[in-house]
């Protein structure tokens, strides 16, 4: 369908949308389904996606006009909704709907309720039958030696099916329970309900009631000892200690008597890492990673609801805790709290982690997800099947008549207009070379886009000077170094090997240059290779708020599918180009601010050091009165005025290096748009 379509011609007819809940689906001419949604009110929610196509986010629009349909059914009531928006999601796995890749690399202990004696395991499969499960944990090990103190409280069957078959078959106990490590019927200590009973009270410690049996084990253990049965006392406190052992491989994050879920959530316009941390008893239990995959364009609330919606599914009611803990309120928060409180049976509520401990644990979640995120970018661009495939990817979206095995990215980073840097990042074979970035100074500039202008134009001028040669190399080291012949050789009287060697180059030719940004940013980039002679470069700027891939020339940007190793590829070109700029800044303002206080008599380079260290930065420094600086051990009430004064003067007012952060990516993409 051409573009400037106003809209598709499957759209309803005015009045056919009817104002109920419901649920939606999209459907290609095929008959898959494209997309499922819900809404309070279809009419409304649905009219979104019948705008002129145009005004639509382009990869909105690229769903709207795949489908050839648009069905509806009619719910009663919101949580309804909710509900049946899951099972189709399920049911159909629509593309344009998020998807999940759950981190399976994580470890699992399980406890096979489903058999006749019970047993725990370690395990990695999450769909044994009738299995309760705990963790995940970071390593094996670490699963094991919780065990390990787990069956000296709760003496509960370790040994395998066929050795549990044999002993009960023979009325031998088995081998594991002869040694103490197995306490199962298969051991002749317990009877099959009395073994059972134990694995509840196993399942109730792990879920968090580890105050119960601390206070339970206290008591007995003081009994015990007060009827002289010191042997019983001595049982009592290993279990205690055992206890106290698995408690601290879990510090007390919340108050002891919460339970709770929290989701720290990272995400750019392709993908989301969620870090689902599992708290009962006020520590945190298992930490559960997973990956998601991105469409279309969806809110931070809309995310945390369908990554809510996939977590409790399928979940029983005990594994819902009594809170659940998010980074932003779904807009349907009231439904999907009485959703899982029909599912629990007890009352939940979601609350966003603002202040205090919750709001600590929240942003550790959260590093954890960001940190997740970029290794999952990280991997993706590091395999060499799909470096490979995402030059392929690449040549082929851009229309390349080669894939372009050296690619330089530029990126301009300023503090509100001021302190004006680019860098440079070049990434040959689909891997950085790190020793052939470049930083660049802007001195004077209007925008963005001049700033760009103007570092391509440098950057350029180097492919048309002649190859430049050191003097010859005549130390027999050097030679050595240039040849890989060892200078003189040994036992002979050759002179050493006198030879030339090229400089590392800045003027290797690249076969696409990227910029961070949009249409204008292109366009300066455009003018630059005309300008210089170099239009036989290929040219593309990627767009962080959409992702979008701009060509020169083009009206509309060229989107790539989520799954495009070409895509993960030119977004690590983007964030790398965005790091190394913001990194050169912070160097450049901690100089010079340092340069600023250099001038002041009596203050060394120790001293500078030891002053930004003691108050943690810049604009506090600046605030700082003369008596709040005396504090700081070797500074004296003169030395401290004169900080203070030199601070406050020109020198210090027109620094550039108060705690700025640079601008962000739509802010640059808007200022330079809104001057071009």
């Amino acid at each position: 369908m051409p573009r400037s379509a106003p809209t598709v011609p499957y759209k309803p007819r005015p009045g056919e949308i009817p104002t109920n809940p419901g649920v939606y689906r999209f459907r290609d001419a095929n008959g898959r389904v494209l997309y499922v949604g819900k809404a309070k009110n279809l009419r409304a929610r649905l009219s979104n996606y019948f705008a002129p196509l145009r005004t639509l986010h382009e990869r909105t629009r690229r769903m709207v006009t795949t489908a050839a349909s648009v069905e509806w059914t009619v719910v009663a009531t919101d949580v309804d909704s909710l509900q049946l928006e899951y099972q189709w999601i399920k049911e159909f796995d629509p593309p344009f709907n998020v998807r999940y890749r759950d981190d399976k690399s994580y470890p699992f202990m399980a406890i096979t309720l489903a058999d006749e004696a019970p047993r725990v395991i370690v395990t990695r499969n999450r769909r044994i039958p009738g299995a309760k499960y705990f963790g995940p944990y970071p390593k094996v090990w670490a699963v094991h030696d919780t065990i390990d103190l787990m069956i000296k409280v709760f003496p509960i069957r370790t040994c395998s099916d066929s050795s549990y078959k044999k002993a009960m078959a023979s009325g031998r106990p088995c081998f594991p329970g002869q040694i103490g490590r197995c306490g199962g019927p298969c051991s002749m200590k317990v009877t099959i309900e009395e073994h059972r009973a134990i694995v509840e009270d196993f399942i109730a410690f792990m879920a968090g009631g580890d105050q119960r049996f601390t206070k339970q084990l206290t008591a007995r253990m003081r009994e015990a000892s007060a009827a002289m049965d010191y042997e019983a006392a001595a049982v009592y406190r290993d279990r205690l200690q055992a206890i106290d052992a698995v408690l601290n491989k879990s510090a007390l994050v919340l108050a002891a008597d919460t339970d709770a879920d929290l989701f720290g959530i990272a995400e750019d316009e392709l993908a989301a890492a969620v870090q689902h941390f599992v708290i009962r008893g006020g520590r945190v239990r298992g930490v559960r990673a997973t990956t998601i995959e991105k469409e279309l364009d969806i809110s931070g609330g809309d995310l945390v609801d369908q990554v809510l919606q996939r977590t409790y599914g399928n979940a029983a009611g005990a594994d819902i805790p009594r809170q659940v803990l998010v980074p932003a309120m779904p807009d349907d928060a009231a439904d999907l709290e009485q959703w899982l409180r029909d599912r629990r049976g007890k009352s939940v509520t979601i609350q966003i982690a603002q202040r205090g401990r919750k709001a600590d644990l929240m942003r550790t979640a959260s590093l954890n997800a960001q940190q997740a995120l970029m290794l999952h970018k990280t991997r993706r661009t590091s395999d060499y099947v799909a470096r490979t495939q995402a030059l392929i990817d690449l040549q082929e979206a851009l229309d390349l008549a080669e894939a372009p095995l050296r690619i330089e990215c530029f990126d301009v980073s300023h503090l509100s207009g001021t302190n004006v840097v680019a860098s440079m990042v070049v990434f040959e074979d689909g891997l950085p070379r790190k020793d052939q970035y470049r930083s660049f100074g802007v001195a004077e500039t209007t925008d963005d886009t001049d700033s760009l202008y103007q570092v391509l134009m440098r950057r350029l001028a180097y492919l048309d000077r002649p190859e430049e040669q050191d003097d010859p190399v005549t130390d027999a080291a050097s030679a050595a170094a240039a040849d890989g012949d060892g200078g003189r050789r040994a036992g002979t009287d050759e002179e050493p090997v006198v030879t030339t060697r090229k400089r590392p180059r800045f003027a290797y030719r690249p076969q696409l240059l990227v910029v961070d940004g949009g249409k204008p940013q292109v366009e300066a980039a455009a003018r630059a290779l005309s300008d210089a002679g170099h239009e036989e470069i290929a040219l593309c700027g990627i767009a962080k708020r959409l992702e979008e891939v701009w060509l020169p020339g083009e009206e509309y940007p060229v989107i790539l599918p989520r799954t495009s190793e070409a895509l993960y590829l030119l977004q690590r070109l983007r964030d790398e180009a965005h790091r190394f700029a913001i990194t050169h800044q912070r160097r450049r303002r901690r100089r010079d601010i340092q340069s600023v206080l250099a001038e002041v008599p009596g203050l060394g380079e120790a001293r500078i050091k030891a002053l930004l260290r003691h108050f943690g930065s810049v604009s506090a420094l600046r605030k700082a009165t003369p008596e709040e600086i005396t504090e700081l051990p070797g500074v004296g009430p003169k030395l401290a005025a004169a900080i203070h004064a030199h601070l406050a003067g020109p020198a210090g007012a027109t620094d550039p290096s108060d705690d700025l952060e640079p601008a962000s990516e739509p802010q640059r993409e808007q200022a330079a748009a809104s001057s071009g």
